[in-house]
């Protein structure tokens, strides 16, 4: 396949691309960048990116100096070192175990309140609006006629999704996500009081685990997710698992 870069070395991808071979070609060649550049937001072109395991972020190239017109290109990510969650390597610490069942988790609720509320705590940075819009209509799009059962997920490629933290009936945390192959990956979260995005992390890794899902993907190392039991794994181990549909 041929593979096209910027001038400053960044790989090209396009819709006419396909997704999961620009991944074997990226680890083949040692590409050691962690993004690639897409300048189509279309859904079924981002929606192929998630499927190919890209986690999918954005950003805004011009010069706001200058006046210029928001110029938004998509950054495809394949991170040099993972973040993974395996079910059983799971720790809860001793002072989170009381909070656990004060809260209700709600999965695949309230999605829409949750992304736009992640755009209003942590900025627009990467979660730009034409990123947001095809994040919301890649999930529309997968959304069945007849809502599925309580804890169903639909059977698609990728599904953006969301986890909802409850406590006495107020939307205290969430977080959202896309379920692609069977793994969820962690976007972006936040929580409006002390220990509720800690419980929520562990209430949603719960959930994975009794939905069968290979390990719960959140992406950029951070040191409270290694507190949780995360590990560092590499592309290569990354593309393996993420692969693995048994």
């Amino acid at each position: 396949m041929y593979l096209r870069y910027t001038s400053a070395g960044y790989l090209m991808i396009s819709p006419g691309d396909d997704c999961r071979q620009i991944v074997d070609a990226m680890l083949a060649t040692g590409y050691d960048e962690e993004f690639c550049v897409a300048l189509d937001f279309s859904p079924g072109f981002v929606a192929r990116l998630m499927e190919a395991g890209f986690l999918v972020m954005s950003a805004d190239i011009s010069n706001p100096e200058e006046n210029e017109e928001p110029a938004y290109v998509l950054l495809p990510k394949l991170h040099l070192v993972r973040s993974a969650l395996f079910f059983e390597n799971l720790h809860i610490k001793k002072s989170i175990r009381r909070f656990l069942n004060r809260y209700e988790l709600r999965p695949d609720a309230d999605f829409e309140f949750i992304l736009d509320r992640c755009v209003r705590v942590h900025g627009a940075d990467w979660l730009t609006p034409p990123l947001v819009e095809s994040i919301k209509k890649i999930r529309e799009a997968a959304l069945p006629d007849t809502p599925p059962a309580a804890g169903a997920l639909p059977a698609v490629h990728a599904y953006p999704t969301s986890f909802a933290l409850y406590r006495n009936g107020i939307l205290v945390a969430g977080e959202f996500g896309v379920i692609a192959q069977r793994v969820y990956t962690s976007y972006s979260g936040y929580y409006d009081e002390p220990n509720a995005g800690t419980v929520q992390l562990i209430l949603a890794t719960r959930y994975l685990q009794a939905q069968g899902f290979t390990f719960f993907d959140l992406g950029m190392p951070l040191e409270y997710k290694t507190d949780l039991g995360a590990v560092d794994i590499t592309p290569e181990q990354f593309v393996e698992l993420f692969r693995n549909r048994k």
